[in-house]
């Protein structure tokens, strides 16, 4: 997966609670391929008419079409535990979310996709929404290493990380490729182990 190192980009405000990963991905789509799709999927039931046509929802005009943060209420990505609403920010061109908590499943889907989602107090995440909402297309900053937020006015944030999520993130790891950095501790245990147990070996080859 990309690696998430800092990241400077528009921000868009979200004063909602409880966005759920229904209303970031609708039901109907989590069979469709991961892809450009899961760009026009993202909130589609908020940004479309049942005809197709777009509505005034945010994220259809400038300068939030451009967003590459969101920063949102308390429990952003609660609801059912599909990833397609992680493939869905991330094919919009979202690789942060900021919130006060989020459901835990999707906070995980994040980081195995390459999206930072980070906590910060709930008066911090609405005092960053004021200054969004004041100066439509304002950035935002995140610094993954030093583990800062810096708002519109240039404060800076302190935000807390799992080490192991957190070094994942820099060095672009998924679980499969964080699996293959042991892939000698690997295969020299089952060396050893087989050795010890020839009879499992020969089970094994014959399989």
């Amino acid at each position: 997966m990309q690696a998430f190192t800092t990241l400077t980009a528009i921000a868009v405000p979200m004063h909602e609670a409880n966005i759920d990963t229904n209303q970031l991905c609708p039901t109907r789509f989590n069979k469709v391929p991961r892809g450009p799709k899961y760009r026009e999927i993202l909130f589609y039931d908020s940004r479309f008419k049942p005809d197709g046509t777009p509505t005034e929802f945010m994220l259809n005009a400038a300068p939030y079409d451009q967003s590459g943060v969101i920063v949102a209420d308390r429990n952003f990505g609660c609801g059912s535990s599909r990833e397609t609403a992680v493939y869905a920010l991330y094919e919009f061109g979202i690789r942060c979310v900021i919130a006060p908590s989020f459901g835990d499943i999707f906070a995980a889907n994040c980081a195995k996709n390459g999206l930072l989602a980070l906590t910060l107090p709930e008066e911090e995440c609405a005092a960053i929404r004021r200054q969004l909402q004041d100066q439509p297309g304002a950035k935002v900053s995140v610094d993954l290493a030093a583990q800062t937020v810096t708002d519109v006015q240039g404060k800076a944030y302190q935000f807390e990380i799992h080490e192991v999520r957190k070094r994942c993130l820099l060095e672009g790891l998924d679980d499969i490729a964080r699996t293959q950095q042991y892939s000698g501790k690997i295969a020299g245990f089952e060396n050893n182990y087989y050795k010890d147990r020839p009879w499992l070996g020969a089970a094994a080859r014959s399989s």
